[in-house]
């Protein structure tokens, strides 16, 4: 049940959009000597990671809107360079912004491309020929 729930959204650019908002967040409520202070304090480096949260769960929970909130993702990624300490010492950004990929790449319901799907063929037909094998036919 949860391999069908994951295979019908973009589970893991979702997931990563939503641990680098997270990641900001925490970056900003360290110890005092963890702090850079580094771009604009205040409502911008608290509302970046947040909407970057907001969009990785929305992912997750409405992917029919998928693109628009991946731009948006990669959107807020970006601007939390400037407004939460270099976009979370790097690491924020840095996944917000493959989340945001991810999920803009992801297709539903793609057919399995010729050479993939001969491969599964093969496949296929190697365990039918080891079953019977098995079976001493």
């Amino acid at each position: 049940m949860r391999r069908d729930w994951r295979g019908k959204r973009p589970f893991w650019g979702g997931l990563l959009v939503t641990l680098g908002g997270a990641e900001i967040l925490f970056t900003l409520w360290a110890p005092l000597p963890v702090l850079l202070h580094i771009g604009m304090a205040g409502l911008a480096g608290y509302l970046v990671p947040v909407v970057m949260v907001l969009c990785g769960l929305l992912i997750l929970f409405n992917p029919a809107q998928r693109l628009f909130y991946s731009v948006l993702a990669v959107l807020a990624s970006l601007a939390s360079w400037v407004t939460s300490n270099l976009g979370g010492f790097l690491m924020g950004m840095l996944l917000g912004m493959v989340g945001a990929c991810l999920t803009f790449g992801w297709l539903p319901d793609q057919p399995l491309r010729r050479g993939r799907q001969r491969r599964e063929d093969r496949r296929a037909e190697r365990r039918a020929a080891a079953g019977a094998r098995a079976a001493g036919v």
